[in-house]
């Protein structure tokens, strides 16, 4: 009884008692503090960003922005943690050691699972690409449907979802950054007058209505691009905004079509041409060769 009154009576360490609790409720607060002055910051920057001509999709700010929120969050949290349990004359080396060997452990067993997750970020803190662009990853190509931090997931045109794992991307081709170019090769045969159907295919594309959106620049006849074994190849191009070429190009080879048709310009076709030979005999041998 002697010793539990002699320690409930010893000032001085209930004053250590009462500094480490201050020392303590100051480090919550700071630790607070601290978070709303970061994550202040972070929103700041990204309100700059989207004020500059160059920036990034409005999704991938808000990715960024909860992302990096959360990274500020855990690494002061974790400080702020190590700095309590100092505080409670816990040691913190040896605990620290202890979890470091745990981790190499574990390390060595989820190598892929850091590399996914080190790759997840990279690809959505350097904007690669974006949920909805048309993407192709190795021999994978499609739309894409989500990002994480371990994995990306593509949609094909047929409805197929492909999952990948980001440490396994290492090449990636976007096909929705830039505009995309609509060609359209057409096949005149060495019958017509060229001059001619030149001219109607010009008039063709002038006529076309630029009312589409997903036109970009007006088409343009480039000129005769292929000599073929029955045919003059002739090509017609058109500038799209990203991933609309294929709809704006077949469009272009309807107008096209009817107007060659209209002016009596035959588009070219196979044709077979049948001879025989007549024998030594003056008979005609019935082979025929194509």
């Amino acid at each position: 009884m002697n010793k539990i009154h002699s320690r409930l009576m010893d000032e001085d360490k209930w004053a250590a008692i009462g500094e480490g609790a201050i020392k303590i409720i100051l480090i919550l607060i700071l630790t607070g503090i601290l978070i709303k002055i970061g994550k202040a910051a972070i929103h700041k920057t990204f309100e700059i960003r989207m004020k500059m001509p160059l920036r990034v999709k409005e999704r991938r700010e808000a990715t960024l922005v909860k992302l990096l929120d959360n990274i500020l969050s855990y690494v002061i949290y974790f400080i702020a943690l190590m700095m309590i349990l100092t505080e409670l004359t816990i040691d913190v080396k040896a605990m620290l050691a202890g979890a470091g060997i745990v981790g190499l452990a574990v390390g060595f067993g989820a190598q892929n699972l850091v590399k996914d997750v080190i790759s997840g970020f990279f690809i959505i803190f350097e904007d690669q690409f974006s949920v909805g662009d048309h993407i192709k990853i190795d021999q994978f190509e499609g739309t894409v449907d989500s990002i994480g931090l371990r994995t990306t997931k593509i949609k094909t045109w047929t409805g197929e979802v492909h999952i990948l794992p980001n440490g396994s991307i290492t090449q990636v081709t976007n096909y929705s950054l830039n505009n995309s170019m609509a060609v359209v090769d057409v096949g005149i045969a060495y019958e017509e007058d060229i001059e001619k159907a030149e001219q109607v295919i010009r008039e063709i594309i002038e006529n076309i209505p630029l009312d589409n959106e997903d036109i970009v620049s007006p088409p343009e006849f480039v000129g005769i691009q292929n000599f073929g074994p029955t045919e003059i190849t002739v090509r017609v191009v058109a500038e799209t905004k990203p991933m609309t070429h294929y709809g704006i190009a077949r469009m272009l080879r309807k107008e096209i079509k009817l107007g060659l048709d209209e002016h009596g310009i035959d588009v070219p076709f196979p044709r077979v041409v049948m001879y025989s030979r007549e024998n030594k005999d003056g008979k005609v041998n019935d082979k025929g060769e194509n």
